[in-house]
């Protein structure tokens, strides 16, 4: 199962704050620390929890289907990013949850490569329609 960027996320901090209080990463060389705020780590997990719900009744499905789902979870994702604080989807973070959406998919039975292809995007394109982050 496709591990949710907002799990790594906590896991990574988890890891720094663990350093630093050890004494083996100086403060003002983590990269996660302070980087995300709970209520960011909250809305990101919940969005793609929702997302991994829906692709579960995905196997099968339509394009029309599959891509409303895709949609869906973009658009929350949109929201979180223009309303939430201490946090934000810059490269790194789409990178992660876009592979995220796609091993999702995978997971569950969609073709990504011939849904892609049938829409004319390549496989890592598929939310950019909708994407702001």
């Amino acid at each position: 199962m496709a591990e949710r960027p907002s799990q790594y996320w906590r896991s990574e901090i988890a890891k720094e704050a663990n350093a630093v209080a050890d004494g083996t990463l100086i403060p003002d060389c983590a990269s996660f620390l302070g980087v995300y705020s709970e209520s960011f780590l909250e809305a990101v997990d919940a969005a793609l929890a929702a997302f991994e719900v829906e692709a579960r009744e995905l196997d099968e499905a339509s394009d029309r289907t599959i891509l409303a789902v895709v949609e869906r979870v973009v658009l929350a994702l949109n929201r979180v990013n223009q309303e939430a604080t201490g946090g934000g989807i810059d490269t790194d973070e789409r990178e992660q949850i876009c592979l995220f959406i796609d091993e999702v998919l995978n997971e569950n039975g969609v073709n990504v490569d011939g849904l892609a292809a049938r829409n004319g995007v390549s496989r890592y394109a598929i939310t950019d329609r909708w994407r702001q982050w």
